[in-house]
């Protein structure tokens, strides 16, 4: 066993694991953060995306102690306050989802896509980059949406600001 320890949220943890432990499990076995789903067990479907320092990753590829004394932030940690993330209240205001397996992962993909193009995002841009992240309810019309929307009322809140 590995003793391995991050922020995760916020919050400090540490937890002792086998050194092949995935970061994926990590977060939904020791932490009991469930939030962050597998999908495929083989990086396809991006339904564990989380952020590490910051960058969106594929927690499914990641070992634990890869991620030894980095920042992590999962779904549950995205809301602030008892208020929803910006990009969580499009995707329940576009209806960007249905049966919510994949909308975790899709949703903390779309903040680092955000974050990345800080001038706002267009319908091709967002397609090609949620190719990591599937879907098998929807045909992906009001994710875009959702994602355009969050695009605009962040770039708005960047302006105000």
């Amino acid at each position: 066993m590995t003793a391995v320890s991050m922020t995760v949220n916020g919050k400090a943890v540490t937890a002792d694991v086998e050194p092949r432990t995935l970061l994926v499990q990590y977060i939904r076995e020791k932490l009991r953060l469930t939030g962050t789903h597998v999908g495929c067990d083989t990086s396809q479907c991006g339904a564990c995306v989380v952020h590490v320092d910051g960058l969106a990753v594929k927690s499914c590829t990641v070992l634990a102690v890869q991620a030894e004394g980095a920042e992590v932030l999962t779904i549950e940690g995205l809301a602030r306050d008892g208020k929803l993330h910006p990009v969580q209240e499009a995707f329940r205001e576009h209806h960007g989802l249905q049966c919510g397996f994949c909308t975790p992962g899709m949703i903390m993909t779309a903040v680092d896509m955000i974050r990345r193009h800080p001038g706002g995002l267009e319908e091709k841009t967002i397609r090609a980059e949620l190719e990591g992240n599937l879907c098998r309810c929807t045909g992906y019309h009001n994710i875009v949406k959702a994602i355009e929307a969050a695009s605009q009322t962040l770039q708005h809140r960047e302006a105000a600001e």
